[in-house]
């Protein structure tokens, strides 16, 4: 009869082993690493950047975690011998790349190598963000770095409304909301973070309340002002991302020079009716307000939603957006819109994107960032650029 030394035995003679001196330098030359440890083992130390894995959830979850089967992965357990399994176990899968490191993370460690304490939920957070933790691409470590974000949204009407409850929902640690406004009656058909029983409240005491009341986790920082160009920099500097929802032109520009100077990204959402549009001006890593609007329409043509009307679930559907595309930036997932305008008829339900590329004449970027002064703007929105 086959013993569980006869099998490990086997699987060590068919796969290839490490010790922890050739591991650490393919973690240097960039190999992947993967840990096969239970999660309490995972959350005692790990070697930096391990994807984890244990051992008896590799099958299922491996070809999702890590595509390219002719990457080097260094896989590790506390000793070595899951790792020889999982090891094995790749190579079925058609895994070409993988090792095992013999000795484990036990001996990795006593050799003083580096190794870091990843990052851990609460047990109400395990539970809160479950199906966030079940989606690779996110896990606990992503949801730890939502719960370490930081994100200003510029109004808490139509737009703001959905982007900041789905924002607080997925657990982004901060949020702050700019808007001087209070709740009019006339808000509750589209801005759904108010109701009823706050018309005549401020609205950002009022949102305030929705989000702390859905998720406790969340720290809503209000602003109860006027946006202009002696705050704006110190309200959205330490911000990692601002999402946009302002009505107006001034706004949108002042936004946006401001933002470039400090590179912080901003997702933009308009809505008009029944379309919608939304955009990422990332001034470190694409184009911004300014290539896609250089100057603003003439009033006539540019009527405002108080003015023109709006179908009260659009807000909805372009701040999801906005939202999706905020948490995308926040942890790195996928394509963003940087660089693509989204936009939206939902006469037709008809989504199309186009390419926005920089506009050579606009002065006002990343690269001219410490001659840019945030002014008050006139009635062109000229930027302001120092000498």
């Amino acid at each position: 009869m086959t013993s569980f030394r006869d099998l490990l035995s086997a699987a060590k003679a068919s796969i290839t082993e490490v010790d922890t001196a050739g591991a650490a330098e393919l973690v240097d030359e960039g190999a992947v690493v993967l840990d096969v440890r239970e999660p309490d083992e995972y959350n005692e130390g790990a070697i930096a950047g391990a994807i984890h894995i244990p051992r008896g959830h590799l099958e299922s979850q491996i070809e999702n975690r890590i595509t390219d089967k002719n990457a080097i992965v260094m896989c590790y357990c506390a000793g070595g011998t899951r790792s020889a399994f999982a090891v094995q176990t790749m190579e079925q899968l058609g895994y070409t790349g993988a090792v095992s490191m013999a000795g484990g993370f036990g001996r990795w460690k006593d050799e003083g190598r580096p190794w870091m304490q990843p990052a851990t939920l609460s047990p109400e957070q395990t539970i809160r963000y479950k199906r966030h933790l079940l989606l690779p691409e996110v896990g606990v470590e992503g949801q730890a770095r939502l719960l370490e974000s930081k994100v200003l949204l510029l109004g808490a009407g139509g737009l703001g409304s959905p982007a900041a409850l789905y924002l607080a929902a997925a657990g982004v640690g901060t949020l702050g909301i700019v808007d001087m406004d209070e709740v009019d009656a006339s808000n509750l058909q589209r801005q759904i973070l108010h109701n009823v029983d706050r018309v005549g409240d401020r609205k950002v005491d009022s949102a305030k309340k929705t989000l702390t009341a859905l998720n406790p986790d969340v720290d809503v920082v209000t602003y109860d002002t006027r946006l202009d160009a002696t705050n704006i920099l110190d309200i959205i500097s330490g911000y990692d991302v601002v999402v946009d929802g302002a009505d107006n032109f001034p706004s949108r520009y002042l936004l946006n020079d401001a933002s470039v100077k400090l590179g912080i990204p901003v997702v933009h959402g308009s809505i008009f009716r029944f379309e919608g549009m939304v955009s990422v001006f990332h001034p470190q890593e694409g184009p911004t307000y300014r290539d896609m609007v250089p100057e603003p329409p003439p009033a006539e043509l540019a009527p405002s939603c108080a003015e023109a009307g709006v179908l009260g679930v659009l807000p909805g559907i372009v701040g999801s957006i906005q939202a999706l595309e905020t948490i995308k930036l926040l942890l790195g997932l996928g394509d963003s819109l940087i660089g693509r305008i989204l936009t939206v008829d939902t006469t037709e339900m008809d989504f199309r994107v186009f390419t926005l590329r920089p506009d050579p004449e606009n002065q006002v970027t990343w690269a001219n960032r410490d001659m840019i002064q945030v002014r008050e703007l006139d009635g062109l929105c000229a930027p302001w650029m120092g000498h």
